[in-house]
Order: C-alpha cells, then sequence, then structure tokens
C-alpha cells in the first residue's frame, strides 16, 4: 500500500513545486526589466512597458507585484542599502569636512548611475516601507554630518537638510537631460555646489572639466527630440 501511494504523493508535488519555480522565475525576469527601463528612462517608465520586456503578461506583473510601489521598492532595495551605507562610512571618515563632501559626491554619483535611482531619491513611497525606512536612516546620518561639518568650521552655519534635496533634485535634472551625450555634466554642478557651501578658505577639490560643448548640444538635441528631460 505505501508503495503504491508514493506516485501519486509525488506526482501531486511536482505541479505545486514546479508552479513555485515558474513564480519565481518571472519574479526575477521583472525586476531585471524593471532595473534595465528605470536605469534607462527612469521611473515613467509604465508597468505595461515592464511586462513586455519581461516578456509576460499585465496579469502576471500583477500577481507578483500588487503595485507600482512594491515593484519599485523591489527593484531599489539594494541601492536604498548602500545610500544609508554610505551615510555610515562618510561618519566614520574622521575628518568632517572630507566625510560630508564624500557623502555628497558618493550620493550623486548614484544617481548619475542610474536615471531611476535619480528618480528615487527626489520622490517619497509611502507604501514601500523598507525603502523608506533607509531613507529615514540615511537622513539622519546626514544630520550627524551637517552637525560635524559645521562644528569643523568648514560648512556654512545656513546650511540645512533641504539643501541636500534641492541638489538631488538638480542633479536628477541633469542626469536626466545630458544622458549618455554628457555624461560627467553632473560632476561639475556638484562641484559648483559644494564650493558654495564652504566657508571661506576651505580646501576644496579642483573644478571637474567643463562638458565639451558638442557634447551639450548633443545633450540640448536629445532632449528637444525626447520632449521631456
Amino acid at each position: 500500500m505505501t508503495a503504491s501511494h508514493a506516485p501519486d504523493e509525488a506526482g501531486g508535488q511536482q505541479p505545486e513545486t514546479g508552479l513555485r519555480a515558474d513564480a519565481e522565475r518571472n519574479r526575477d525576469r521583472l525586476l531585471a526589466a524593471a532595473r534595465r527601463l528605470f536605469a534607462r528612462a527612469g521611473l515613467g517608465v509604465s508597468m505595461a512597458s515592464v511586462a513586455r520586456e519581461a516578456g509576460v503578461g499585465k496579469a502576471t506583473l500583477s500577481r507578483r507585484f500588487a503595485s507600482r510601489e512594491e515593484l519599485i521598492n523591489a527593484v531599489f532595495a539594494d541601492r536604498m542599502d548602500a545610500y544609508a551605507a554610505a551615510a555610515t562610512a562618510a561618519l566614520a571618515d574622521p575628518d568632517p569636512w572630507h566625510g560630508f563632501t564624500g557623502y555628497i559626491h558618493a550620493v550623486c554619483a548614484m544617481q548619475a548611475a542610474d536615471r531611476g535611482f535619480a528618480d528615487v531619491l527626489t520622490m517619497t513611497f509611502p507604501a514601500a516601507k523598507a525603502l523608506e525606512a533607509r531613507r529615514a536612516e540615511a537622513y539622519h546620518g546626514f544630520l550627524q554630518l551637517i552637525g560635524r561639518a559645521k562644528d569643523s568650521g568648514h560648512l556654512r552655519s545656513d546650511f540645512t537638510s533641504q539643501d541636500l534635496v534641492i541638489l538631488l533634485m538638480a542633479n536628477a535634472g541633469v542626469v536626466s537631460a545630458t544622458g549618455d551625450a554628457a555624461p560627467d555634466t553632473g560632476r561639475r554642478l556638484v562641484a559648483h555646489v559644494l564650493r558654495s557651501y564652504a566657508t571661506p578658505g576651505t580646501p576644496l577639490p579642483p573644478l571637474p572639466d567643463a562638458p565639451a560643448p558638442t557634447a551639450l548640444y548633443r545633450a540640448m538635441v536629445r532632449l528637444g527630440r525626447s520632449g521631456t528631460p
């Protein structure tokens, strides 16, 4: 009797196991597709486009990710971990001004590397609890960086945490507008802004070269063709 039941039990388990494996493969394909599209075009990409890129139907996408925010939370979880870790690393720097500027450079470089992440840092997603928790962690670390840099005498006393949000918004716009045409433009913007944050006499790194006129022209043509940043 035991032997005669074994095939039935195995047969009953196989489809369930297969369904779980299919579901996991579809989830991985959707995440990979969303990462590619968000990095290339920002968060304005539609959910239908993500499903098409992954080669699945919209119903499959809805089963794996019930909302857009749930998908964004999954796609950018590792990047938000790196964002929070950047603040921790900066706080460990014995030079408060170097830690502060290093954090700014690191975060803006993350934006430049991924257009979707550039958008994430300038938006809020209340339903994406894990993502917002990491954002809050990074923010509290940044408040400590501000205090240390001011105490060192190198950061202007009128600098506020809102100034970082303004910089991230500006950098996101530059990243979006220039794309591959003039990819280093944001580095010059950040360097100029950091100079405005510094008190007189503060040591500053060299200003990166300005983008070539032809590169900026290509970026302007690209921006004109797209109609939006």
